[in-house]
């Protein structure tokens, strides 16, 4: 009776080890092809913190292009828009023009950014400094920035 018991137990081991085994390399199949990669997933998106709001954006290889609404109420002046990215891009500089942008008008701003690959995942923080014509104080709103490079 022993040995059936045994036999038994093996069989069992065997059987689901095979299973395990051929989940194990299911997963890894399916890793290998890409099927666990959160970045195409992600949605894009452009968030700033008030008075600016993202109206639109595209992000190509070498520039962060943004379009900034002034939602403030009054005439604000763009001192500097800066990305800072959060994952491979470096070099990122303001080469778009700044100044006053009129209430509810909107301004296109490129930064200029290297190191991006087409088809990657661009996530990079916004940092906006401005003034209000009533106040001679620099104020900065902030803000994220998610997209696929193109």
């Amino acid at each position: 009776m022993r040995n059936k018991r045994g036999q038994a137990a093996m069989e069992f081991l065997m059987t689901y080890g095979w299973a395990i085994l051929a989940a194990i390399i299911a997963i890894g199949v399916l890793a290998y092809f890409g099927v666990f990669s959160p970045g195409q997933y992600v949605g894009s998106s452009a968030v700033v913190t008030a008075p600016w709001y993202a109206n639109a954006w595209n992000i190509d290889t070498t520039n962060v292009n943004l379009e900034l609404q002034n939602n403030g109420g009054e005439t604000l002046t763009i001192h500097d828009v800066s990305v800072d990215p959060s994952d491979g891009a470096t070099g990122c500089t303001n080469t778009g023009l700044v100044g006053a942008v009129n209430s509810s008008g909107s301004q296109i701003v490129n930064v200029a950014c290297a190191g991006m690959t087409s088809g990657s995942t661009f996530r990079g923080d916004i940092t906006i400094t401005y003034s209000r014509p009533s106040s001679g104080l620099n104020l900065t709103s902030t803000g994220s920035i998610t997209d696929t490079v193109r």
